[in-house]
């Protein structure tokens, strides 16, 4: 990205003319520096465990249980999101004999995080934890999908203040102003907020209608991953800095790995979930917290 661009302010003109937004992306210059967004992300990440934790025993998750998966889930699914991003950045990784610099893998203080490498990883890794303790699986992702919503919805203001995952140009009101050098500026689609904003109708929508209509577990899960594929893939479609996968193409066009990825969770999710509740029985002895109790 543009190191001119983290420098300069960011405004609204179609809804704040005189509003001017200029945030250092760097809170604390020690070291590689402390960034806005590292806190930011820690700031969503404490929330979702405080909203999880309050929530747990409706599931029938103890504390203590939801504690020790977030001490094996958490480093994993940052490693999750950083090995997304590399495999399909890797020539940004390559020295000039195109060998890999493994030193450049690692460091990720110099940004480059995937959301999806991060949720994948967390998946599997509830998965495992559950078979392990015996709690069901469907229970603790009904559960923790609330939290991943929290992270996300919270996390894309970091890239707000970073200056990126922004859109196309455009000019509807609530348009962007970021300034490109001393002369230019394009305006563009605030996505980050997009997708803040759908993650938190996404919540909203599980907390007071899917939740309390719970059927089985897995449902909240089913309906978090049509939710947020069904946005991210229009999201995606508005971004300029997507990830490709290689260089591949569908029509002429490159391929976008999320958008792609978001397309298939999201139809594949909602035949699961009509399958579920219009053609299977369900009673509510068979949810784990009723099991539990």
């Amino acid at each position: 990205m543009n190191s001119f661009m983290r420098e300069m302010p960011v405004s609204f003109p179609g809804l704040f003319p005189d509003l001017e937004i200029n945030i250092d992306p760097v809170a604390l210059h020690i070291g590689h520096g402390i960034y806005w967004y590292g806190i930011i992300i820690a700031m969503g990440f404490l929330l979702a465990v405080l909203f999880c934790s309050h929530r747990a025993r409706r599931y029938g998750i103890e504390k203590d249980s939801l504690y020790d998966l977030l001490i094996v889930a958490t480093p994993l699914s940052v490693i999750g999101a950083r090995l997304y991003y590399v495999i399909f950045y890797l020539d940004l990784f390559r020295n000039e004999d195109g060998s890999i610099n493994f030193a450049k893998t690692v460091a990720i203080w110099d940004g480059g995080l995937a959301i999806y490498g991060g949720v994948i990883v967390a998946i599997l890794t509830v998965f495992f934890f559950c078979r392990h303790k015996g709690i069901k699986v469907g229970a603790m992702l009904d559960l923790g999908c609330m939290g991943m919503l929290i992270g996300q919805m919270i996390g894309r203001w970091g890239n707000f203040i970073n200056r990126e995952a922004f859109g196309g140009e455009t000019t509807l009101p609530w348009r962007m102003r970021l300034w490109e050098s001393a002369d230019h500026f394009i305006e563009v689609h605030p996505t980050f907020f997009y997708e803040s904003f759908w993650n938190f109708v996404g919540l909203l929508l599980i907390v007071f209608v899917i939740e309390k209509r719970r059927k089985f577990d897995g449902e909240n899960f089913l309906f978090y991953l049509f939710w947020y594929g069904l946005g991210r893939a229009w999201i995606e479609g508005l971004r300029t800095d997507s990830l490709y996968l290689f260089d591949w193409t569908l029509l002429g066009e490159p391929i976008r790995v999320s958008q792609l990825l978001s397309v298939i969770l999201c139809v594949a999710a909602a035949a699961v979930l009509i399958y579920q509740l219009a053609f299977r029985k369900h009673k509510q002895s068979e949810l784990y917290v009723n099991q539990v109790r």
